[in-house]
Protein backbone atom coordinates (compact mmCIF):
# COMPACT_ATOMS: atom_id res chain seq x y z
CA UNK A 1 0.00 0.00 0.00
CA UNK A 2 1.41 3.45 -1.19
CA UNK A 3 0.84 6.29 1.07
CA UNK A 4 -1.70 7.64 -2.04
CA UNK A 5 -4.18 4.76 -1.36
CA UNK A 6 -3.42 5.43 2.57
CA UNK A 7 -4.21 8.88 2.43
CA UNK A 8 -7.44 8.08 0.29
CA UNK A 9 -9.07 6.06 2.27
CA UNK A 10 -8.04 8.51 5.66
CA UNK A 11 -10.13 11.47 3.57
CA UNK A 12 -13.69 8.40 2.89
CA UNK A 13 -13.34 7.52 6.62
CA UNK A 14 -13.20 11.84 7.89
CA UNK A 15 -16.00 11.83 4.75
CA UNK A 16 -17.94 9.34 6.47
CA UNK A 17 -17.51 10.62 9.76
CA UNK A 18 -18.47 14.22 8.62
CA UNK A 19 -21.56 12.44 6.87
CA UNK A 20 -22.49 10.63 10.07
CA UNK A 21 -22.14 13.78 12.53
CA UNK A 22 -24.16 15.66 10.13
CA UNK A 23 -27.32 13.05 9.94
CA UNK A 24 -26.82 12.89 14.24
CA UNK A 25 -26.65 16.70 14.21
CA UNK A 26 -29.66 16.79 11.68
CA UNK A 27 -31.44 14.18 13.95
CA UNK A 28 -30.69 16.00 17.26
CA UNK A 29 -32.32 19.39 16.21
CA UNK A 30 -35.58 17.59 14.68
CA UNK A 31 -35.83 16.10 18.37
CA UNK A 32 -35.01 19.55 19.98
CA UNK A 33 -37.55 21.04 17.72
CA UNK A 34 -40.30 18.31 18.49
CA UNK A 35 -39.08 19.30 22.77
CA UNK A 36 -39.64 22.85 22.06
CA UNK A 37 -43.11 22.50 20.50
CA UNK A 38 -43.98 20.53 22.87
CA UNK A 39 -43.18 22.52 25.67
CA UNK A 40 -45.08 25.71 23.79
CA UNK A 41 -48.42 23.15 23.33
CA UNK A 42 -48.14 22.59 27.27
CA UNK A 43 -47.80 26.65 27.93
CA UNK A 44 -50.67 27.13 25.57
CA UNK A 45 -52.61 24.67 27.91
CA UNK A 46 -51.70 25.01 30.88
CA UNK A 47 -52.67 28.83 30.16
CA UNK A 48 -56.11 27.51 29.65
CA UNK A 49 -56.15 25.43 32.46
CA UNK A 50 -55.23 27.78 35.09
CA UNK A 51 -57.78 30.10 33.81
CA UNK A 52 -60.58 27.48 34.04
CA UNK A 53 -59.41 26.24 37.75
CA UNK A 54 -59.28 29.91 38.58
CA UNK A 55 -62.96 30.35 37.07
CA UNK A 56 -64.04 27.19 38.68
CA UNK A 57 -62.77 28.18 42.23
CA UNK A 58 -63.94 31.75 42.02
CA UNK A 59 -67.52 32.04 42.96
CA UNK A 60 -67.70 36.04 42.48
CA UNK A 61 -65.67 35.65 38.97
CA UNK A 62 -68.07 33.01 37.62
CA UNK A 63 -71.04 35.05 39.25
CA UNK A 64 -69.34 37.80 36.42
CA UNK A 65 -68.69 35.34 34.05
CA UNK A 66 -72.44 34.28 33.92
CA UNK A 67 -73.64 38.26 33.41
CA UNK A 68 -75.55 38.78 29.71
CA UNK A 69 -72.50 40.96 28.51
CA UNK A 70 -74.35 42.15 25.71
CA UNK A 71 -77.33 43.63 27.90
CA UNK A 72 -75.95 46.54 28.64
CA UNK A 73 -76.88 45.67 32.39
CA UNK A 74 -73.52 46.56 33.28
CA UNK A 75 -72.05 48.77 36.05
CA UNK A 76 -68.62 50.78 34.78
CA UNK A 77 -66.27 48.34 36.95
CA UNK A 78 -68.07 45.08 35.46
CA UNK A 79 -68.16 47.00 31.97
CA UNK A 80 -63.89 47.51 32.37
CA UNK A 81 -63.65 44.28 34.22
CA UNK A 82 -65.60 42.73 30.74
CA UNK A 83 -63.25 44.80 28.29
CA UNK A 84 -59.85 43.29 30.32
CA UNK A 85 -61.02 39.98 30.60
CA UNK A 86 -61.53 40.23 26.28
CA UNK A 87 -58.39 41.21 25.81
CA UNK A 88 -56.64 38.31 27.94
CA UNK A 89 -58.43 36.56 25.55
CA UNK A 90 -57.80 38.39 22.23
CA UNK A 91 -53.90 38.66 23.47
CA UNK A 92 -54.26 34.35 24.39
CA UNK A 93 -55.41 34.24 20.27
CA UNK A 94 -53.09 36.27 19.11
CA UNK A 95 -50.07 34.32 20.72
CA UNK A 96 -51.90 30.82 19.61
CA UNK A 97 -52.47 32.10 15.92
CA UNK A 98 -48.36 32.92 15.40
CA UNK A 99 -47.46 29.51 17.22
CA UNK A 100 -49.87 28.22 14.40
CA UNK A 101 -48.45 30.09 11.77
CA UNK A 102 -44.57 29.34 12.58
CA UNK A 103 -45.47 25.42 13.00
CA UNK A 104 -44.63 25.53 16.67
CA UNK A 105 -48.08 24.00 17.78
CA UNK A 106 -51.06 22.10 16.49
CA UNK A 107 -53.84 24.06 14.71
CA UNK A 108 -56.19 21.81 17.66
CA UNK A 109 -55.12 24.76 19.87
CA UNK A 110 -55.97 27.37 18.27
CA UNK A 111 -59.01 25.75 17.02
CA UNK A 112 -60.55 25.16 20.56
CA UNK A 113 -59.61 28.87 21.59
CA UNK A 114 -61.53 29.79 18.96
CA UNK A 115 -64.38 27.79 19.40
CA UNK A 116 -65.07 29.15 23.19
CA UNK A 117 -64.68 32.89 21.27
CA UNK A 118 -67.50 31.23 18.68
CA UNK A 119 -69.91 30.46 21.40
CA UNK A 120 -71.10 34.15 21.60
CA UNK A 121 -68.55 36.07 23.81
CA UNK A 122 -67.27 38.18 20.71
CA UNK A 123 -71.11 39.03 19.81
CA UNK A 124 -71.26 41.46 22.79
CA UNK A 125 -70.69 45.28 21.96
CA UNK A 126 -67.90 45.41 24.58
CA UNK A 127 -66.45 42.71 22.99
CA UNK A 128 -66.53 44.15 19.52
CA UNK A 129 -64.98 47.53 20.56
CA UNK A 130 -62.18 45.49 22.32
CA UNK A 131 -61.57 44.02 18.95
CA UNK A 132 -62.02 47.65 17.33
CA UNK A 133 -58.82 48.48 19.81
CA UNK A 134 -56.62 45.31 18.85
CA UNK A 135 -57.49 45.81 15.47
CA UNK A 136 -55.51 48.13 14.27
CA UNK A 137 -52.06 46.74 15.13
CA UNK A 138 -53.02 43.52 13.17
CA UNK A 139 -52.23 42.01 9.53
CA UNK A 140 -54.73 42.24 7.30
CA UNK A 141 -54.32 38.08 6.99
CA UNK A 142 -55.15 38.15 10.64
CA UNK A 143 -57.89 40.59 10.88
CA UNK A 144 -59.59 38.68 7.77
CA UNK A 145 -59.11 35.43 9.44
CA UNK A 146 -60.54 36.58 12.83
CA UNK A 147 -63.78 38.07 11.71
CA UNK A 148 -64.17 35.70 8.89
CA UNK A 149 -63.76 33.08 11.93
CA UNK A 150 -66.00 34.90 14.43
CA UNK A 151 -68.61 37.62 12.71
CA UNK A 152 -68.74 35.58 9.14
CA UNK A 153 -68.33 38.96 7.59
CA UNK A 154 -67.98 42.70 8.19
CA UNK A 155 -71.47 43.38 8.09
CA UNK A 156 -71.99 41.20 11.17
CA UNK A 157 -69.22 42.43 12.94
CA UNK A 158 -70.89 46.20 12.00
CA UNK A 159 -74.16 45.86 13.17
CA UNK A 160 -73.37 45.45 16.69
CA UNK A 161 -70.75 47.29 17.12
CA UNK A 162 -71.66 50.57 19.47
CA UNK A 163 -69.07 53.31 20.09
CA UNK A 164 -69.39 54.23 23.70
CA UNK A 165 -69.43 50.92 25.16
CA UNK A 166 -66.53 50.74 27.58
CA UNK A 167 -66.27 53.90 29.96
CA UNK A 168 -63.46 56.18 30.15
CA UNK A 169 -62.24 55.37 26.64
CA UNK A 170 -62.38 57.76 24.21
CA UNK A 171 -61.90 57.42 20.67
CA UNK A 172 -61.81 59.29 17.02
Amino acid sequence: MNTDTILLIVQMVAAFGVLVSVIYLGLQIHQQNEITKAQFGHSLTQRMYERYFNTAKDKEFSNFLAKDWATGDLDDSDKWRVAIFINTLLVDIFDTYEKVEKGFVDESHLKMRMHMLKLGVMKAPIAQSSWKYWKGIKSDEFINWFEAEIYGDSDSFNEGYQEEVIPNVRRK
